[in-house]
């Protein structure tokens, strides 16, 4: 019989426990400094109490919808250090947020609060690295190891034997190697022995103590009769899909018609991410065209004064993976302005597949000062409310711009493009190669998360209102 393995948070309840116990303890230790005891007569611990309680949901939300816990014992030093900063700085702004928008804030101490704050990240970080210490070690010398022999060929058994010694949370040990393309029975493979070849191999089974056999590099035939034969002596089979490599940092297994299947991808999302996500981009976008009908009333009548046409300016992008669709904006430019894009080709100030000039004499007056805060562009949040396209994500190019695109430019298409992303708060004018802008695109989707898009949307609030960083 096989454990089959933890998903999710539940993998690490551990870990949210040890938080919640940090959290609490750093709160009370904050009110014992500022009040001098947790009860001063007058009934007001009863609301730090409450408050207590009120961090104790508060954690528990942001790690559900943060999954703080992904990755966490692969997690170096200064990354785990800037993982509980992130968390411990998320629960401190919605624990203020929640004081402010229920009029509580001259009940409670902003001392504590921030002496909390403080004191809450360095006693995490601390509690976490030494509980993953503590992992490490009960999985070293605490556990009953599960025996483990590999089957593979001459070839990939060295690498393979190394990869699982450098496993630092395994929860099984190599025993022994069996070599089914040359018999090497007495020799060893980094430190571990060579027990059998492939006519030995279930005799050696037989008579030793197995757990589990992991079959490498052999072909898919002789893997399934060797599988059949060894599940028939009770044993538990591992077969390699695809080794692991930089280029898969996230995979699952799954059924594809009637195989099983390896699926991996620059990003997988769970289906609650990709909820929160189309969540808010449908609140962002109502929100948003309530804006465009303001800006309508304001901005349409300038529009035809300065150029007649239509106010709006509608243009076939590209979306996620190739897919078609209109994009729209409040016009900023002279009707057939886009007639006119290969005569101004020379000026274009952008290295690579994008076009771009400070000066652009298309342009009218009250076009570049739509331009300059952003305002232009608010007709898209019908774009994020049809699903063409999502708040944060990467900018959609027009069908020219992708004719001309190479095999790895594409890849800033494996997500649903958005108003706002990586390259509009880098500062957008100052990027002048088409390539920095794949490499921030292919990093937002490869690094994606609600938290990411979260900050990019704060930070794009400030570009928009400073006008920095606009074409």
């Amino acid at each position: 019989m096989y454990k089959k393995q933890k998903k999710s948070w539940v993998k690490h309840l551990d870990f949210l426990i040890v938080d919640v116990l940090c959290l609490e303890i750093t709160f009370y230790l904050s009110c014992l400094i500022r009040l001098g005891s947790f009860y001063n007569g007058s009934g007001i611990s009863e609301y730090y109490n409450r408050l207590a309680i009120v961090l104790l949901l508060t954690d528990i939300c942001v790690v559900f919808l943060s999954e703080a816990y992904t990755g966490i014992l692969r997690r170096n030093r200064i990354q785990e250090l800037k993982a509980v900063i992130i968390h411990c700085s998320t629960v401190f702004a919605t624990i203020t947020v929640y004081v402010w928008a229920t009029k509580q804030a001259e009940i409670y101490s902003r001392q504590v609060i921030l002496v909390f704050w403080g004191a809450s990240i360095v006693v995490e970080y601390f509690t976490r690295c030494l509980w993953k210490i503590y992992i490490r070690q009960r999985m070293i010398r605490g556990k009953r190891f599960t025996k483990l022999v590999v089957v593979t060929e001459e070839r990939y058994a060295k690498e393979c034997v190394s990869d699982f010694q450098h496993n630092r949370y395994k929860e099984f040990e190599v025993t022994g190697v069996v070599i089914v393309d040359k018999n090497r029975t007495g020799e060893q493979i980094c430190g571990v022995p060579v027990v059998a070849s492939a006519d030995g191999f279930l005799e050696y089974v037989r008579r030793s103590v197995v757990d589990e056999v992991f079959i490498n590099g052999n072909t898919r035939e002789s893997s399934e009769a060797l599988a059949n034969e060894l599940l028939e002596l009770g044993l538990t089979v591992h077969f390699n899909l695809v080794r692991e490599s930089q280029l898969m940092p996230t995979k699952l297994i799954e059924h594809c018609g009637k195989y099983l299947v390896l699926t991996t991808s620059m990003k997988i999302a769970t289906n609650r991410q990709i909820f929160f996500k189309r969540c808010m981009d449908i609140a962002g976008s109502l929100l948003g065209l309530l804006l465009t009908g303001i800006a309508w009333l304001i901005f349409a009548p300038l529009i035809k004064m300065q150029s007649p046409g239509p106010v709006f300016y509608a243009q076939t992008r590209i979306g996620k993976n190739g897919r078609r669709f209109k994009f729209y904006k409040f016009r900023t430019m002279i009707v057939g302005a886009d007639n006119m894009k290969k005569d101004l080709m020379e000026q274009n100030e952008m290295e690579g597949l994008m076009f771009k000039m400070e000066d652009d004499p298309r342009i009218f007056p009250v076009g570049k000062f739509m331009r300059k805060f952003s305002i232009d562009e608010l007709p898209q949040f019908w774009n994020v409310l049809k699903g063409d396209m999502s708040l944060v994500g990467t900018r959609p190019p027009t069908e020219d711009e992708f004719e001309q695109y190479e095999l790895h430019h594409k890849a800033r298409l494996g997500i649903r493009p958005g108003l706002t992303g990586m390259w509009q708060v880098s500062g957008r004018s100052d990027i002048k190669d088409f390539e920095e802008i794949v490499a921030l695109d292919t990093q937002y989707i490869s690094n994606w998360s609600l938290s990411l898009d979260v900050r990019i949307l704060f930070r794009t609030v400030g570009v928009v209102l400073t006008g920095k960083g606009s074409s």
